[in-house]
């Protein structure tokens, strides 16, 4: 292993690229996150709503429990991240393994099932691209360290609470609970910032968004966000410390912001609808992770 590290420093762009190919496969797995943890969300509060008019109010509320023992999809009855095996949604031919290289098998396919030519989403090998290209640039900026491997575990988190984000207005406890005790862990040693500013910085990420959310909430009576966007700012506040925190949230709120107005401006969606906010805070802490001391020390000097 230590070899494999000094090799791998004395020759950083071999790394670079080898860590985009796995990065870039990994992320094809992510597609599948992203797809499948919903479902299997809802399925698991099917399950404990079911046990629950069960026990306890069967007799009383008999249509509700008729209408919720019913199937919620139309996938198969098992059905998790690793089965059943990758399948086209309409025709259900089983996708082949080299149709399944990342980027390189949806070119191959020219976006379109093989057997019966249903169009493929051009999301399946954005997400691959991406995640290579986001694992490569931490594998230039971290190099072979301690510090790029928590770094690549952080965004192989984030890009599928991103995508569930953009799909279900949902951030999965799934993800973010073990993001924030394994930034608490890390920074025992200091990877990233000393145990004390990371344990500060979860509490005051949590309640930054949180006390936001009441004072809307006492103000229009509506709530603003969601407890998911409480506990990612928390993530980055226990990874980062505390005082990434502020340039998190003016970044996060800036972008969301110019992101809601075009969005409303070219009519994609009307004033009053929703929009999910744990993709610009995800954003905002990964360019806070890799730029953000260059960020503050710049602005700190115009000042």
């Amino acid at each position: 292993m230590t070899q494999f590290i000094q090799v791998m420093t004395q020759h950083p762009w071999l790394f670079v690229a080898i860590v985009f190919i796995f990065a870039a496969t990994i992320g094809s797995f992510l597609n599948v996150v992203i797809h499948r943890l919903p479902v299997m969300m809802k399925r698991e509060w099917q399950q404990e709503c079911n046990h629950y008019l069960d026990e306890y109010h069967k007799d009383t509320i008999k249509p509700i429990a008729s209408k919720l023992a019913q199937p919620i999809d139309d996938y198969p009855e098992k059905y998790n991240l690793v089965v059943p095996g990758s399948a086209c949604p309409k025709c259900k031919t089983d996708i082949k393994p080299w149709h399944n290289l990342p980027i390189l098998g949806w070119l191959m396919l020219k976006g379109r099932c093989a057997s019966c030519q249903t169009p493929i989403s051009g999301r399946y090998p954005v997400v691959e691209a991406l995640t290579g290209l986001a694992l490569a640039y931490l594998a230039y900026h971290f190099g072979p360290s301690w510090q790029f491997l928590f770094a690549a575990i952080l965004t192989f988190t984030l890009i599928p609470l991103i995508g569930i984000d953009l799909d279900e207005m949902l951030l999965p406890d799934q993800l973010t609970l073990p993001l924030l005790w394994l930034g608490l862990i890390i920074n025992l040693n200091g990877t990233f910032t000393s145990i004390h500013d990371a344990v500060i910085g979860a509490v005051a990420g949590y309640l930054s968004l949180w006390s936001v959310f009441w004072g809307f909430k006492l103000l229009t009576g509506k709530e603003g966000m969601g407890y998911g966007d409480f506990k990612l700012m928390a993530v980055f506040g226990a990874w980062l410390g505390w005082q990434f925190l502020p340039l998190i949230i003016l970044l996060s709120s800036v972008v969301g912001a110019v992101v809601g107005v075009a969005l409303i401006v070219n009519k994609k969606i009307n004033s009053g609808n929703p929009i999910p906010f744990g993709p610009y805070i995800a954003v905002a802490g990964w360019i806070a992770l890799i730029w953000g001391e260059q960020i503050i020390d710049w602005y700190l000097s115009t000042l």
